[in-house]
């Protein structure tokens, strides 16, 4: 897993530079506060609840950010990760992870092993925030 050591200044995108994010997270409530959150910075914010979902969305558009729960019905975080992997290879460096499974050894195993960013529930809205900086930044 990479340890996030951002830039201390905040993330705001222009009119001229507006950015897509493809949330996918089975909890209404959370997707629904994340969204707002990130459209209020002016992102543009297509959510899903599932990987499934999230597939049919990322081969129809090129995200610049997917920020993606692990463990959801249909389709979990790791196989959706995969997936995209294998249709749409360069999106695979704009993955955020969250999670609440802080035991699942199966979870870390797969984010130590990919080497991904990822934050742990309950998410805080500034480190959610520094995260797509820094997956902007290197795709950028």
């Amino acid at each position: 897993m990479t340890a996030v050591s951002a830039p201390s200044e905040s993330l705001e995108s222009n009119e001229l530079d507006i950015k897509s994010i493809l949330l996918l997270d089975d909890d209404e409530d959370l997707a629904d506060a994340l969204k707002a959150l990130l459209e209020s910075r002016n992102f543009v914010v297509t959510t899903v609840g599932n990987g499934a979902a999230g597939l049919r969305e990322v081969m129809s558009f090129d995200f610049d950010v997917i920020v993606c729960d692990m463990m959801m019905p249909h389709m979990p975080g790791d196989m959706f990760f995969l997936a995209v992997q294998k249709v749409k290879p360069e999106m695979a460096k704009r993955f955020v992870f969250i999670t609440g499974e802080t035991g699942n050894g199966k979870v870390t195993d797969f984010l130590n092993r990919i080497d991904a960013m990822v934050l742990y529930k309950p998410v805080a809205m500034d480190d959610l925030i520094r995260n797509i900086s820094l997956v902007l930044s290197k795709a950028g």
